[in-house]
């Protein structure tokens, strides 16, 4: 494979960034040293002009991935929002004797997939602990779907989730994903990781697993070669360093297994939630994460642009910033939101091409574990080799 920092150092330098010392450090660090140490991480959260970072991060993504952008024909089907927890920030959870509670039944969930089988290729599910379930119900679940739809891809729970199941069903982490994945599931989300500081999650969503219990999990899925993304919920309480903190720990675990495929950072969204002392974040700050983020990660090769949580037009300039990913058509979707995202949920796959194409880059439709690759535009598609460097 080719070596994506040898491409960067062939790529010419602006002078925005060549006369900044802490850009310029971090170039040198990327391409000579091999990684960013964290004081010049947060030196980039803290003290380096906005666009010449941004451009930094995409001459990072255009050296792994030209103008190249990914996308997937996926579908979001939550399974439950009856959660016995009650995080402080999130606005999708339900008690069981709520109005709005929901538990779909096996025959439930295949009827949601029902109507977009034929056009996806991954479903996407997660949902609350319920009090209830235990392994069984999610063996049966998948099992099923396998049978009903076998070339869909189950992409499916967060780390509390696994952990939750585990203490219901008294099984072992590795136990429980072992049965999970022979009963269907190919890969893990990776949501949930809020902030990986344990000082911050006694806060804001108290009794979930800890940080290191959630590098645990996904380096059980990961022995298991089961493939997952990694996720960083910001603009709550945390600060610049609890951010690097973050950072580090996943950069940390990726160097040890390998197995996260994917970085998916998202701000907090306020509405109908319950989270008053929050620093939200602003579009600034939004697109400054997903660029410090490509530059911090030099080892997980994907960095994905939320649209579920950031809308469409934030989402097209973090392209342009360090992100290479735009997600996937999704279909459905409950936990964002029930937050306050007000991204559509009817975007096709010729949508999505329109987004990527309307900042000069290349649609190119992918699979789950970013194996199979198609360039895609208006008519249609042709296949292609897409070189990854790692």
């Amino acid at each position: 494979m080719a070596d994506w920092r040898k491409q960067l150092s062939l790529i010419p330098v602006p002078e925005s960034i060549s006369s900044d010392p802490i850009l310029r450090n971090a170039m040198h660090q990327l391409i000579d040293l091999g990684r960013i140490d964290e004081s010049t991480g947060i030196d980039l959260f803290e003290s380096t002009d906005f666009f010449p970072l941004m451009k930094l991060a995409d001459m990072v993504k255009q050296s792994r991935f030209g103008k190249h952008v990914f996308f997937n024909n996926n579908l979001h089907v939550n399974t439950t929002n009856i959660c016995v927890l009650a995080c402080r920030f999130c606005a999708f959870r339900k008690g069981s004797r709520h109005s709005e509670a929901y538990a779909l039944s096996v025959e439930e969930y295949t009827h949601r997939i029902e109507p977009f089988s034929s056009e996806i290729d991954e479903v996407h599910s997660v949902g609350g602990l319920h009090p209830s379930w235990t392994i069984e119900h999610y063996e049966e679940l998948y099992s099923t779907t396998k049978d009903k739809f076998p070339h869909i891809h189950i992409k499916s729970l967060t780390a509390v989730e696994i952990k939750h199941l585990a203490n219901r069903s008294n099984l072992s982490v590795y136990q429980t994903l072992s049965r999970l994945e022979a009963s269907g599931l190919d890969s893990i989300p990776g949501g949930g990781a809020e902030i990986l500081v344990d000082s911050i999650r006694d806060r804001i969503c108290r009794g979930k697993e800890s940080s290191q219990e959630y590098l645990d999990i996904h380096k059980q899925a990961h022995l298991l070669n089961i493939p997952t993304n990694c996720t960083m919920l910001f603009g709550t309480i945390e600060t610049i360093h609890d951010r690097i903190t973050h950072l580090t720990k996943l950069r940390d675990l990726q160097d040890e297994t390998g197995g996260f495929q994917c970085f998916v950072p998202y701000p907090f969204l306020a509405d109908n939630s319950r989270l008053p002392e929050a620093d939200l974040s602003s579009a600034n700050d939004i697109l400054r994460v997903i660029a410090v983020s490509r530059l911090m990660l030099d080892n997980i090769p994907h960095i994905k642009s939320y649209r579920m949580n950031i809308g469409d037009n934030l989402g097209q300039m973090a392209l342009l910033g360090g992100a290479d990913d735009i997600d996937g058509t999704v279909g459905h979707e409950e936990i964002m939101h029930s937050a306050g995202s007000t991204t559509s949920l009817s975007s096709s796959s010729q949508d999505l091409c329109k987004l990527i194409e309307q900042v000069d880059c290349i649609p190119v439709k992918r699979n789950s574990i970013y194996s199979k690759f198609e360039i895609s535009k208006s008519p249609p598609t042709e296949l292609i080799n897409i070189p990854l460097l790692v």
